[in-house]
């Protein structure tokens, strides 16, 4: 009785577990019956949000979806523009999911990756149509805000129904069960050969502009080294001048009181000139004078040596 009693409860508690399920946040649940999305008597998609919930075990089975905006990166790809220029541009998409049960159809049982391929599919062309009809001046100026918001509309819209506006359009996003939450571009350039040329072109241009300024600044610096150089001669000459004049007013002052001086005192003066003669002499630079000693060259020194004696 005892095994009997402990099988039954093992086997009730096992039915009671698998008939509860619990939704983590940032999820949202759908539950499958032979393989059918569950809806209710509105024929509308049965979602569970997070919590606790009861399904039929073994019956039904739960599919858990992420309910979480998800960001997909874009390969950077080549656009041309309305004037056959080409542009290489770098964008992401932030999504989610707004309808689980044509979500979970759509890509076949909520797969993520197939969901982001047709999305940028879809994307690509659409952003490649946008970027067709603008100029490389409106795409990276004003118009690229408009750029992304005509995308993003598009995306979730598509093009207009004109049978029957009310019902989703299929070649929008809303026909995946996905609804685009934001579209980026994070970079424009230019392709690597037109933008090596516009490089190219562009450093040309500032080397013959460099070019042209260092001629000029040379320019200018030898006209105002020119312009110094004459100010310059200009003033040494004048000091020049202005010295010799000095100089010829103190020798004239000097030749002045010397002979003012020599005049009162002529014996003086002759006596001055002899010693200076015998000085200029008797130096020692290789010459050789032949003079008797009783010459009047010597008179004064004779009575030097006579007054010594």
């Amino acid at each position: 009785m005892n095994k009997v009693f402990i099988c039954l409860s093992s086997i009730l508690l096992f039915l009671f577990s698998s008939s509860f399920f619990v939704v983590k946040e940032g999820e949202r649940g759908i539950v499958l019956q032979f393989g059918r999305v569950l809806r209710n008597h509105e024929q509308k998609t049965l979602v569970y949000n997070p919590g606790l919930h009861f399904k039929l075990p073994f019956l039904e089975t739960v599919k858990m979806l992420d309910a979480r905006i998800h960001t997909m990166d874009n390969q950077a790809d080549r656009f041309v523009t309305k004037e056959k220029k080409d542009l290489i541009v770098d964008s992401y998409i932030k999504w989610r999911i707004n309808d689980f049960n044509r979500y979970y159809l759509a890509t076949g049982g909520g797969d993520i990756f197939q969901a982001e391929v047709l999305l940028k599919r879809k994307f690509s062309d659409r952003l490649r149509s946008e970027i067709g009809c603008l100029n490389v001046k409106e795409i990276v100026t004003d118009s690229r805000g408009r750029l992304t918001t005509d995308v993003l509309n598009a995306l979730n819209k598509g093009t207009i129904n004109l049978e029957k506006a009310s019902s989703i359009n299929v070649n929008s996003m809303n026909a995946l069960g996905i609804q685009v939450v934001d579209v980026r571009i994070k970079q424009i350039n230019l392709p690597v050969e037109v933008s090596d040329a516009i490089y190219n072109r562009m450093r040309a241009e500032r080397e013959a502009v460099a070019r042209s300024q260092r001629s000029q600044g040379q320019e200018k610096a030898e006209k105002l080294r020119a312009t110094a150089d004459y100010k310059v001669s200009i003033i040494l000459s004048q000091a020049k001048k202005e010295a010799l004049i000095i100089k010829g007013q103190g020798e004239a002052i000097i030749t002045k009181l010397f002979a003012e001086n020599f005049s009162n005192e002529p014996y003086f003066y002759y006596f001055v000139r002899s010693l200076r003669a015998y000085e200029n002499s008797f130096k020692n630079n290789g010459n050789i004078m032949l003079i008797t000693s009783d010459n009047d060259f010597f008179k004064y020194m004779n009575k030097m040596i006579t007054f010594e004696k």
